[in-house]
């Protein structure tokens, strides 16, 4: 039987964390759909922009082309989520989320109207969502040995012009740990044989941080010496072997990182500052 098959059950689990995540995404865009409704209400806004539509259409086809996916299939699943946004908001599908034309952005329009109380709405929906150590439990349903074949091939992707140049080599037979606090997480990584393996030993370096500001570093919106400087990243062990690794990372050409994964650090770096910033503003 295939509930059996060795190593299934595993993928299995991290599967189910990726489906509640898509729903919890849906979830949140319909909260939106419902604020933009709102708004387009009190400014007389009604109907269908079929410009925007066909906007929105092309970038999430250009983006699964990017990141792998068959187009037709994020075409589905959007148009799934407009007609669901267009139900809350009394219209004919439609993919209008309240931007004015030429406007690209499918979010930030609602983020940013002059109306006074959009502001207060959008944080208030961005509060309602968990902070990560509340997410920290779901991520146990990944296993340690998915969790660091993940991390692996994370890593041979993004690293892959610094280890194949050599500039990786001050690495061999070093370990960096890597915490994200607020998540529970601890990774040590060590160069073993041109690769940057996972490895359960003690950490000769460690870097530490809140899941928010270890994305922000990696999404490039910030620096590692203000994240450093304002103790939101702490070194701690061999800080020679901490900040070589650091300085590193920072020198890193940006378009040397796949598209795909420099538009999903980039996006999600922005989504949980924003989030972090509405749930310290309603403290």
């Amino acid at each position: 039987m295939a509930e059996h098959a060795r190593g299934l059950a595993p993928v299995r689990l991290a599967i189910d964390g990726v489906d509640d995540g898509l729903v919890l995404l849906l979830a949140t865009r319909k909260r939106l759909a419902r604020l933009a409704g709102r708004i387009k209400a009190r400014a007389g806004a009604q109907g269908r922009d079929g410009a925007r539509e066909q906007r929105v259409r092309r970038r999430a086809e250009a983006l699964a082309s990017a990141l792998g996916l068959a187009p037709e299939t994020a075409s589905g699943v959007l148009a799934l989520a407009i007609g669901d946004a267009c139900r809350v908001q009394g219209l004919e599908p439609d993919l209008d989320q309240g931007a004015s034309a030429g406007n690209d952005r499918m979010i930030a329009s609602t983020m940013h109207t002059t109306s006074p109380s959009a502001p207060t709405l959008a944080h208030a929906l961005l509060r309602r969502l968990p902070p990560p150590r509340r997410i920290a439990p779901l991520l146990r349903v990944l296993s340690p040995p998915a969790q660091k074949r993940l991390l692996e091939r994370a890593m041979a992707k993004v690293l892959a012009g610094p280890m194949a140049d050599g500039t990786l080599d001050f690495m061999a037979g070093r370990r960096l740990g890597i915490e994200v606090d607020d998540l529970g997480l601890r990774w040590v990584v060590e160069l073993q044989d041109q690769r940057l393996l996972v490895v359960d030993a003690d950490a000769e370096a460690t870097v530490r941080g809140s899941a928010t500001d270890l994305l922000l570093l990696a999404g490039r919106l910030e620096d590692a010496d203000t994240l450093f400087f304002q103790r939101r990243l702490v070194l701690t062990g061999d800080v020679e072997l901490g900040l070589t690794a650091r300085n590193l990372l920072e020198r890193l050409p940006w378009e040397t990182v796949p598209l795909g994964l420099r538009i999903a650090l980039n996006r999600g770096a922005r989504f949980a500052r924003a989030a972090r910033s509405a749930h310290q503003a309603g403290t």
